[in-house]
């Protein structure tokens, strides 16, 4: 059971839950208090991969525990070389700052590949923004939504209240015209989002795709993959990614320790283009 984690004592475990961008009903959440008091299990565990583990359990109590946590609605969760908990943050559905809808995306991608038997741990996180709330860039695969702000010249009135809402010093007011660093815009769209006038368009929403992060004792940032203009095309890149990785890597060994190895990034990196539809593509 891929969700089980041996605990310090091994006479005990902790289970683990499935639960998707962390969402759960109070339903489901009633359900795990009321399972956790029968067992005088008096305290559960938030992760950091937004899901929920129960502590403590005894072995032989093990079974009967997971047979009642399935039958509430809920699921058990993946730790081993699986695809674990798809993390994500709340998206378009609660945050004014987001570009996509994470939630929903996690749970397509959870729906395909969750507890996917694989060479090594694949973890998924998703950031409706730039912001990186959930550290995308930190797991093995990444995703970030994308806004990028589009200026037409004559229409912007050099209000300057873009100016005061960008976070990355990336506008400036000259001669009462709004003047962009490209190289500091980080395309989050906050600055299409405060133009009190309207004016501010911007390009099709995106998808940032990174590849071959991690956290640990050797953090490592992942690299850019591929950026796409749907979710559909996000989906793609994800079936690909993750049909490489279970060709090529080695069981064993953590998949990033893989890239120059048993995967070739470079490699898989210029053909995925062959792959997606062109007009998906923002950017390789």
């Amino acid at each position: 059971m891929g969700g089980v984690i041996t605990q310090a004592d091994g006479n005990l475990c902790t289970l683990r839950l499935r639960m998707p961008a962390g969402i759960v009903s109070p339903q489901q959440l009633i359900a795990i208090g009321q399972i956790a008091q029968k067992y005088t299990i008096d305290e559960l565990h938030l992760t950091t991969r937004q899901t929920i583990e129960i502590p403590h359990i005894k072995t032989q109590d093990l079974p009967q525990i997971a047979d009642e946590i399935c039958a509430s609605g809920n699921d058990i969760g993946a730790e081993r070389a699986e695809v674990v908990n798809i993390t994500a943050c709340p998206g378009t559905d609660r945050c004014k700052l987001a570009n996509i809808d994470s939630v929903h995306l996690a749970r397509e991608i959870d729906k395909r590949y969750f507890r996917k038997d694989m060479p090594g741990k694949i973890r998924i996180a998703i950031s409706a923004c730039p912001n990186a709330c959930t550290s995308e860039s930190l797991n093995e695969i990444g995703i970030t939504g994308l806004r990028t702000p589009i200026r037409k010249p004559g229409y912007c009135t050099g209000c300057g209240t873009c100016v005061q809402f960008c976070q990355e010093d990336a506008l400036v007011v000259s001669e009462g015209s709004i003047v962009m660093d490209q190289d500091r815009c980080l395309d989050c769209g906050t600055c299409v989002r405060s133009c009190v006038y309207g004016l501010l368009e911007s390009e099709p929403t995106a998808y940032r795709i990174t590849f071959g992060g991690r956290r640990g004792r050797h953090p490592k940032v992942g690299m850019h993959l591929i950026t796409v203009n749907s979710e559909e095309a996000a989906l793609l890149v994800i079936d690909e990614i993750i049909d490489w990785i279970y060709r090529y890597a080695r069981i064993g060994v953590p998949i990033v320790q893989q890239l120059g190895v048993s995967l070739n990034f470079e490699e898989f990196k210029a053909n995925l283009p062959k792959k997606i539809p062109a007009d998906s593509i923002v950017c390789q």
